[in-house]
């Protein structure tokens, strides 16, 4: 994820076609290292790293997550941190072997990843984290292990996705970027709507669906973390007014199942 200025929310689904990430791959690089987590972390950033770590760990979802990549037999997984794009974090550098397995994966978090909250366009459970008395009860380090769980969700897809659709989608956007600046932005351009049959979707559609698939990991590692009933019920409500607000009505399932999961367990007052 990146977190993007509030003037960003405004610039409409074009612009973000534009600008859709495309990510590299390695179709049939196997990588040398062992299999399991390695985390390359600069020594300035170890300390706030462990923090950060400590807190995804301490929810059910994030220990679980982390011992089965810490034991996979197949996937190597790097965790590092950066400078660039200090509040948000990223996942790339994936490879895949011949038999079409994810064999490596890197996840790159911001240095400061617990400061700023995200938009509520595409990070609606991130930004519900800045609402209420959210921010002094929970604290930052659970924001950054928010965004943690949002690049492990990325992961969790990525493993499920065909390695060839990857590799169409990251030819075929840039073609049709291209294209929407020279045609004056036309969506309805048979040329495109070749490229979107072809993709399974827009750049912009494409991207959403990878952005809800973190957040709804974020939603579940929250869930677990918070254990006082009343804050998971306003956290939740939150999170649903962001989604009923900016995100297109198909994914509103995902959250609601979540939440639904969660009420079920502890209900939340109507």
């Amino acid at each position: 994820m990146k977190v993007f200025p509030a003037a960003f929310v405004f610039l409409g689904a074009m612009a973000l076609a534009l600008s859709a990430p495309v990510r590299p791959l390695s179709a049939h690089a196997v990588p040398a290292r062992a299999a399991g987590i390695r985390e390359d972390i600069p020594a300035r950033d170890k300390v706030r790293y462990q923090v950060w770590k400590d807190e995804f760990l301490s929810a059910d979802t994030g220990l679980k997550e982390w011992q089965t990549y810490e034991h996979d037999p197949r996937l190597a997984l790097t965790i590092t941190t950066s400078g660039n794009n200090r509040h948000g974090a990223g996942i790339g550098d994936y490879q895949w072997d011949n038999a079409g397995h994810l064999v490596a994966a890197t996840i790159t978090l911001g240095s400061r990843i617990d400061e700023e909250y995200p938009e509520p366009v595409y990070y609606p459970v991130m930004n519900a984290l800045k609402h209420g008395e959210l921010p002094d009860v929970l604290g930052h380090s659970v924001l950054a292990a928010a965004k943690m769980a949002h690049e492990f969700g990325h992961l969790s897809k990525m493993i499920s996705t065909d390695a060839e659709v990857y590799r169409v989608q990251t030819e075929l956007i840039p073609s049709y970027n291209a294209i929407m600046r020279e045609n004056g932005r036309n969506p309805r351009d048979p040329r495109l709507q070749d490229l979107v049959r072809r993709m399974g979707g827009t750049p912009v559609e494409i991207w959403e669906d990878r952005e809800y698939w973190g957040e709804t990991n974020a939603m579940l590692y929250l869930g677990d973390r918070i254990t006082n009933g009343a804050l998971k019920c306003s956290l939740f409500s939150y999170i649903l007014k962001n989604v009923d607000a900016y995100a297109a009505k198909a994914y509103r399932n995902r959250f609601a199942a979540i939440a639904d999961s969660q009420a079920a367990q502890s209900p939340c007052p109507r």
